[in-house]
């Protein structure tokens, strides 16, 4: 074997480790949202207002979709939405 084509061998090595070693620093440095460029979110319309554990099973959840709350108890493969209501105004100065 060459000595040449051995030197050649070992530099094309190291330099896609090179390239793989620097993708996984830029990777961890920037993460995934900075390398995809995503555009910015809009306001979101659903939010989880508070969750409670009732036991290992089930839990109720406190759900709002614009102005409109939900009460769900979420457990055993169900979803049951116990009474809708409206979410609380807040409180207005005269």
């Amino acid at each position: 074997m060459d000595i040449l084509l051995l030197f050649r061998a070992v530099a094309a090595l190291a330099v896609v480790l090179g390239l793989v070693g620097l993708a996984a620093y830029a990777a961890r440095r920037w993460g995934p949202i900075g390398l995809l460029q995503v555009k910015p979110v809009s306001k979101r319309r659903l939010s989880v207002v508070e969750s409670l554990t009732l036991d290992p099973s089930r839990r109720l959840v406190l759900v709002r979709c614009d102005a409109e709350e939900r009460l769900l108890l979420l457990g055993e493969g169900r979803m049951l939405d116990v009474h809708p209501h409206a979410a609380p105004e807040t409180a207005r100065l005269p």
